[in-house]
């Protein structure tokens, strides 16, 4: 669920501490898990009256008028530059467009809870990644340890031993290619993006409205104008843009110059424990043993494949 601030996090560490936010980072922290944890839930109503690509157009668009509002109160403008916009146009699609629309169309046969375990796998495809694309960015046994461990703890969500009995494979592999596009475009940003000296406000707020132009010329192609306005998935469409991706950035763009990205980051952990409590729970969502376990081994494999923390100020604790 991540945007260019993500990908730009080493840069935003290195920047002067902001005046201290009235609430106190923890809660940020918990209502930002929160927040993502119940986006799962949001598609998977939104699904249930419009189209997929028509639940992304409007996920994005109202994300996009969140960070409009924003960068007005803050007095931001957009980004400069033909190639910067050239490059945020490919992260738009890899970090937004894509992930999001691939969400919603397996959301339409997997899950909400599957889709958010599907989600943690994003840490481990990142470092598999990172260990081809990006030179300085080399194994060690603990990294490596961590990314076989989380790709078993995929399988035992999968219950590959059944040979995938009542499994949608199709929903499941969009799902899953949703996670991998994330890192994909983690590393191009960071490759062509990190350095621009532009606001990780306005550099997300351009690339939101990239996604959203994306999306309002695929959508018309693929789908129909509804017929009629489904009240409680317009709702949900309406949160998951407002809350899930507006709000949610600018909450990330503190926690990560206020605590750093690899604290910031820990929240990745828990968006399947809150996808899973919420979709069993509000959507009566079965649960079989083999979930909940693998999606525990994942975790724990995501967590090995990250860098180990620097000693760093955060709150002065």
């Amino acid at each position: 669920m991540s945007t260019v601030t993500a990908s730009r996090a080493p840069e935003a560490a290195a920047l002067p501490a902001p005046a201290r936010p009235a609430l106190d980072w923890r809660v940020r922290f918990g209502a930002l898990s929160l927040i993502w944890g119940f986006s799962f839930l949001l598609i998977k109503v939104g699904t249930d009256g419009y189209a997929p690509f028509q639940v992304t157009f409007g996920r994005l668009l109202f994300g996009t008028a969140v960070l409009a509002a924003a960068m007005i109160v803050k007095r931001q403008g957009l980004p400069r530059g033909a190639r910067t916009w050239g490059h945020l146009a490919v992260a738009a699609l890899l970090l937004n467009a894509l992930p999001f629309s691939l969400f919603a169309f397996a959301e339409r046969t997997i899950p909400s809870t599957l889709a958010g375990i599907c989600n943690a796998t994003s840490p481990l495809w990142g470092m598999a990644l990172s260990l081809v694309a990006l030179s300085e960015d080399r194994p060690t046994r603990r990294r490596v340890a961590g990314l076989g461990i989380g790709f078993l703890g995929v399988l035992t969500v999968l219950g590959v031993w059944q040979g995938f009995h009542g499994l949608d494979v199709t929903g499941t592999a969009l799902a899953l290619l949703a996670s991998f596009s994330y890192p994909v475009g983690w590393i191009y940003v960071r490759r062509t993006l990190a350095h621009t000296g532009h606001s990780h406000l306005s550099m997300t707020g351009a690339q939101l409205f990239l996604a959203t132009l994306q999306l309002a010329l695929i959508t018309p192609l693929f789908t129909s104008w509804p017929s009629h306005f489904a009240l409680a998935p317009l709702l949900a469409i309406v949160a998951l843009g407002a809350l899930g991706t507006g709000l949610a950035v600018l909450l990330q763009y503190g926690l990560v110059a206020e605590v750093g990205p690899t604290t910031a980051q820990m929240v990745t952990y828990f968006i399947p424990v809150i996808a899973t409590a919420a979709g069993v729970a509000l959507l009566g969502e079965s649960l079989t043993w083999s979930t909940p376990i693998g999606a525990a081994v994942v975790l724990a494999g995501a967590a090995l494949t990250q860098p180990r923390r620097t000693r760093r100020r955060t709150d002065g604790n």
